[in-house]
C-alpha cells in the first residue's frame, strides 16, 4: 500500500518536473526569439547603413523580414526535426497559420481597440488584395497537398515543390515592392527604418550573436511546445498530433507574434497607422511565402486533416479585414469583432483537441 503510494507520488513528481522543464524551455525560447530578433534587425540595419544601402531597401527587406524571424526559427527547426526523426510538422504549419490568424484577429484587433486606424487607399486597393491572393494560393496548396507524395506519406502536406513556388513568389514580391518604391515613392506607405549607429565590427558580431540566439530560441520553443503537447496528450488521453497542433496554433503562434503585437499596438497608440497595419500585412506575407516556403523546401510539411479548417479561418480573417478596410477606416467595433472571433476560434481549438474532432 505505502509502496504504491510512494510510486504514484514519484511518478507525479516526475511528470511535474517534465512539465516545468518544458514550460521553462518554451518561455526561454520565446524570450530569446524576441530579444535576439531585435539585436539581429538593428545590427543588420547598421551594416546596411555602413555599406550605404538605401534606407528604403532596409525597411522593405531587413525590417519586414525581421519580425518573421521567430516564426522562421520555430518552423524550420520543426521541419528539420521531422526530417531527421520522422513524424508530422504540426508545430511548423500551426505556427505559420496560427500566427497569421493571431496577427489579424488578436494583434490588429487590440491595435484598433486602442485607437481607430485610418487607412490609405493603397491598403485596400493594393496591399490587402495581394495578401488575399497569396493566402488563397497557400490555402489551395493546403487543400491539395500530399497528392504528389507516395501513398504511404499522404498525410496532408506542403510538398517541397510547393515550398519552392512560395519562395519564388516571395522573391517576386520583394522585387515588385522595391521597383514600385523606386518608380512611385510618393505612393509607398512609410516603413520603419533602422537608425542604429554602431561600429561595423560590432554590428557584424551582433548579427552573428543575434542569428545564433534566434536559432537557439527556435530550438527551445520547439522542444517546449512538443514536450507540452506530448504530456498533455498522455494526461488527457487525446491524439498526440491534435495536441501538438493546438500548441502550435496557440502558445507558439502567440509567442512568435509578440514582435508584431508590441510594434502594432505601440504604433497605433502613437497614431502611426501605416506601420500598425503594414506590420501585420507584411508579417503575414512573409510568414506564408518565406517561413512556410523555406520550411517546406527543407522537408515536406505533413500534418492532420484538421489544418484545412485552420487554413479556412486564416482565409476568412483576411477576407474580413479586406471588407472592413473598404471604408478606409478600422473602427473599435471592428477590433471587438476581431477579438471576439479569436476567442471563438480558441474555444473551437480546445474542444476539437479534447473531443478529438477531425475538423
Amino acid at each position: 500500500m505505502i509502496a504504491g503510494l510512494l510510486e504514484g507520488l514519484i511518478e507525479n513528481l516526475h511528470v511535474a518536473l517534465k512539465l516545468s522543464i518544458y514550460v521553462v524551455g518554451l518561455a526561454a525560447g520565446v524570450f530569446c526569439l524576441v530579444k535576439f530578433c531585435d539585436i539581429f534587425v538593428d545590427a543588420s540595419g547598421a551594416i546596411a547603413k555602413k555599406l550605404r544601402i538605401p534606407s528604403l531597401i532596409i525597411g522593405l527587406t531587413i525590417v519586414a523580414m525581421g519580425t518573421s524571424l521567430p516564426e522562421l526559427a520555430v518552423s524550420v527547426s520543426d521541419s528539420i526535426t521531422c526530417l531527421i526523426e520522422g513524424g508530422n510538422a504540426n508545430v511548423a504549419i500551426g505556427n505559420v497559420v496560427g500566427s497569421n490568424i493571431c496577427n489579424i484577429l488578436l494583434v490588429l484587433g487590440l491595435s484598433v481597440v486602442f485607437t481607430p486606424i485610418a487607412l490609405k487607399k493603397s491598403v485596400s486597393k493594393r496591399e490587402l488584395p495581394i495578401l488575399l491572393c497569396v493566402t488563397a494560393v497557400v490555402v489551395v496548396f493546403i487543400c491539395l497537398f500530399g497528392l504528389s507524395l507516395p501513398a504511404n506519406l499522404r498525410d496532408l502536406a506542403i510538398t517541397r515543390w510547393e515550398g519552392i513556388i512560395l519562395v519564388v513568389i516571395m522573391i517576386a514580391y520583394i522585387t515588385y515592392i522595391v521597383l514600385m518604391a523606386k518608380r512611385r515613392p510618393d505612393e509607398l506607405d512609410p516603413v520603419e527604418e533602422v537608425t542604429v549607429n554602431m561600429p561595423l565590427w560590432k554590428a557584424i558580431v551582433l548579427v552573428i550573436v543575434g542569428g545564433a540566439g534566434i536559432f537557439l530560441g527556435g530550438q527551445f520553443v520547439e522542444f517546449g511546445a512538443k514536450g507540452l503537447a506530448m504530456q498533455g496528450a498522455l494526461a488527457l488521453k487525446i491524439d498526440h498530433d491534435m495536441a501538438e497542433a493546438l500548441v502550435g496554433l496557440t502558445i507558439v503562434a502567440v509567442g512568435t507574434s509578440l514582435p508584431e503585437l508590441v510594434t502594432s499596438c505601440i504604433a497605433a497608440k502613437k497614431g502611426e497607422n501605416e506601420i500598425a497595419v503594414g506590420n501585420v500585412i507584411g508579417s503575414n506575407m512573409f510568414n506564408m511565402l518565406f517561413v512556410m516556403g523555406v520550411s517546406a523546401t527543407v522537408n515536406p510539411l505533413t500534418t492532420g486533416s484538421q489544418v484545412i479548417v485552420d487554413a479556412m479561418v486564416m482565409m476568412a480573417a483576411t477576407v474580413l479585414l479586406l471588407l472592413f478596410a473598404q471604408k478606409g477606416r478600422l473602427k473599435r467595433a471592428h477590433g471587438i469583432v476581431f477579438l471576439s472571433l479569436y476567442g471563438v476560434y480558441l474555444t473551437y481549438l480546445v474542444l476539437r483537441t479534447v473531443l478529438g474532432w477531425s475538423f
